[in-house]
């Protein structure tokens, strides 16, 4: 399933994010060979054609995101459905792609759908895989793609938790390989943390680093691979501590979700846990809260265990986000979340500020 294939314009400046510039670096130390200098390695700059293997949820939401940047974009996935799966969610995608501000010459014909691995990967300037979570299948998947994808070109995987490390034991090329964790959905999130493993070069890491800049995202480069890396570890804890007031009969999904989005929610978007608890020391900063408010560490306040999923929790859970759905279909949630996604960064200037840099 293939469409018309055009020269894609170069990428404009992202109209959302707010990229993290400086000296990316790796959080071990490099043991395998630099990457191979090549004079037709495009730079992060100059890039034009993205594959994308594996088209699921993320994978797709990176197909859309590519292309919304104006580059061309061959994707492949083994599932018999999968082109006209990516097809419907780029569509869907679309219309909050176009609120956002398409980069110029952005369109969906710019998408190609290949029959292989190898076919998707065969001119590819930069490689995206967003394999389903499974240790095994990543380890052949970015070993078969180092062997087919060109020398120098760098790949980089979805992961949500894997090291690198673990995962580029069977490339003959492991120093291209590196993670690219983005969050869901990729075309609207604009973070994206990147690490690479102890034989990825720190070459390979700096140019993915500036690589998802120009193409929009906001980057965390993080100096050391950490299970789970920043975010997800965050979230993690939150959402741990959300199932154990469910079992507990502590509070409800409903009590849970406001007590978020009505509360600490928002001011997370306009600034992060730790600048928003230093404001809760007034003048004294973070120093005058932690004096003030230290000693509640050692309250019971939080359960850093995960609880058993059992079928009672796993029923409360499930029962209580249908509730909350209140009828509303998952492409009417996803709709309305990204529309309010894009209301936030509106109403917190992120936009604005983009425009007014360009």
């Amino acid at each position: 399933m293939t469409s018309p294939e055009t020269t894609s314009p170069e990428p404009t400046t992202p109209k959302t994010g707010t990229p993290q510039t400086g000296t990316p670096q790796t959080g071990a130390p490099v043991t395998a060979s630099p990457m191979p200098a090549s004079p037709e390695i495009a730079s992060p700059e100059n890039v034009r054609r993205v594959a994308c293997v594996g088209a699921g949820v993320i994978g797709g939401g990176w197909v859309a995101h590519f292309l919304a940047r104006g580059y061309d974009v061959t994707a492949w996935d083994p599932a018999p459905d999968a082109g006209r799966k990516l097809r419907r969610l780029v569509d869907a995608a679309w219309p909050a792609l176009t609120l956002l501000g398409l980069a110029e010459g952005a369109s969906t014909d710019r998408l190609t759908v290949t029959d292989t691995l190898e076919q998707a990967v065969a001119d590819a300037e930069f490689v995206q895989e967003s394999a389903p979570e499974k240790l095994d299948l990543k380890r052949d998947l970015l070993a078969r793609l180092d062997a087919a994808t060109p020398p120098g070109v760098v790949i980089a995987s979805s992961t949500s938790g894997y090291p690198m490390t673990d995962m580029q034991t069977t490339a003959a090329d492991p120093s291209r390989l590196v993670v690219g964790h983005p969050f869901n959905p990729p075309y609207l999130i604009p973070l994206v943390e990147v690490v690479g493993g102890e034989r990825t070069d720190a070459t390979a890491v700096a140019w993915a680093s500036r690589f998802y800049e120009v193409a929009g995202k906001s980057v965390i480069t993080m100096d050391n691979e950490v299970p789970g890396f920043i975010a997800n570890r965050l979230q993690e804890a939150l959402w741990r501590e959300a199932l154990h007031m469910v079992a507990a009969g502590e509070a409800t999904v409903r009590d849970i979700d406001l007590s978020i989005t009505e509360g600490p929610g928002l001011r997370w978007a306009v600034m992060g846990p730790m600048l928003t608890f230093a404001l809760a020391g007034g003048e004294g900063g973070m120093a005058h809260m932690l004096d003030h408010f230290g000693p509640s560490l050692k309250s019971p306040w939080t359960r850093l265990e995960a609880p058993e999923l059992d079928k009672e929790l796993y029923d409360a859970v499930v029962a209580g986000c249908d509730e909350a759905a209140d009828g509303r279909s998952i492409a009417d949630l996803v709709a309305e979340r990204d529309r309010g996604v894009i209301e936030v960064l509106r109403a917190t200037g992120r936009l604005d500020r983009e425009e007014d840099s360009r």
